[in-house]
């Protein structure tokens, strides 16, 4: 199976090292420094229990997504995509997924934020398109991607059903590789539910400079996460989604818990003075409540907050 990565930052890095461990076919799809790393060292990774393995170059091809047309040889060739990607690539993203997936192969976005999955559809069709969601953590730094802490992915067709075809071979391979799949029939609700812990953690840490586990030490920044993560949950419920089901405070304690030595994504990005995924997180949830007439002052706030750290000149 050819299994082609868009996106080789944090967790795209994770996935890649993971299925080198299997007997598919790797793409790794990347851009300058990155694709450098690659080419010349390999892929580094400091796995949870502190070992370093490094995978050679000549277990992946690389292709560099900036690079024009997909060379003919990779063409409509995999039988599997994962786009790892930040959210605002996206849009080339798609497009050379389109350009590189073969007849009957299945794409899946595992990024963060809202409407990845249905704009891949729209190029490749809903019958080839996979949302996903992940609680692997990872970073990235000079001694390569740190896998810091082991999660799940959870996948599954955006109308629901079964693993079937490729999909299911590509789950099978997530699972050899111990990247824990679960075939999820309510994707759409999975990736709300991982929009709303982003929400909460994500703006707030970044703005505050902290990881993860500060929320629970301060009271006043875990009620500003709570604060966004309801008017978020309000919003959700308003575009149909069922959250009857979910204690959010506590699921929200937990995943803090379980995260309190990470920075987050959104922090990261900051530090290294990256353009954020705030507009796909916080920006998604003001543009759906001003679809379904749900006031988001908060989110509102917490968008034009890390928006203004964007462009300050320290960032620049």
């Amino acid at each position: 199976m050819r299994i082609a990565i868009l996106g080789v930052g944090s967790i795209g890095s994770v996935i890649l090292g993971c299925l080198a461990d299997t007997d598919a076919e790797l793409v790794a799809v990347c851009r300058g420094k990155r694709l450098e790393e690659l080419s010349d060292e390999g892929l580094v990774i400091h796995s949870p229990e502190g070992v370093i393995e490094v995978i050679p170059p000549d277990r992946y091809h690389i292709l560099d997504s900036e690079s024009g047309p997909i060379p003919g040889p990779l063409r409509n060739s995999c039988d599997a995509i994962i786009i790892a990607g930040k959210s605002t690539s996206t849009p080339i993203l798609s497009q050379i997924a389109e350009e590189m997936l073969g007849e009957g192969g299945v794409a899946m976005s595992i990024q963060n934020g809202m409407g990845h999955a249905e704009a891949l559809a729209s190029r490749i069709g809903k019958q080839s398109t996979l949302g996903g969601t992940t609680t692997h953590g990872a970073w990235r730094g000079e001694t390569g991607s740190h896998w810091v802490g082991r999660g799940s992915i959870r996948l599954g067709y955006l109308d629901g059903g079964p693993a079937s075809g490729k999909a299911e071979k590509l789950f099978h391979y997530l699972a050899d590789s111990s990247l824990n799949p679960e075939w999820d029939f309510n994707i759409r609700k999975s990736i709300w539910i991982k929009l709303l812990i982003n929400v909460a953690i994500n703006p707030i840490c970044s703005i505050a400079g902290v990881r993860n586990g500060a929320l629970l030490e301060s009271p006043y920044l875990w009620e500003q996460s709570l604060s966004a993560m309801s008017e978020a949950s309000s919003v959700a419920r308003e575009c149909g989604i069922d959250l009857t089901d979910l204690d959010l405070e506590e699921l929200l304690s937990e995943v803090v818990k379980s995260t309190a030595e990470n920075r987050c994504s959104m922090l990261q990005d900051l530090m290294a003075g990256r353009r954020t995924e705030v507009e796909s997180i916080c920006g998604a949830i003001v543009s759906m409540g001003e679809g379904v007439g749900i006031p988001t002052p908060r989110n509102s706030m917490l968008l034009a907050l890390v928006k203004g750290i964007e462009s300050s000149s320290e960032f620049q």
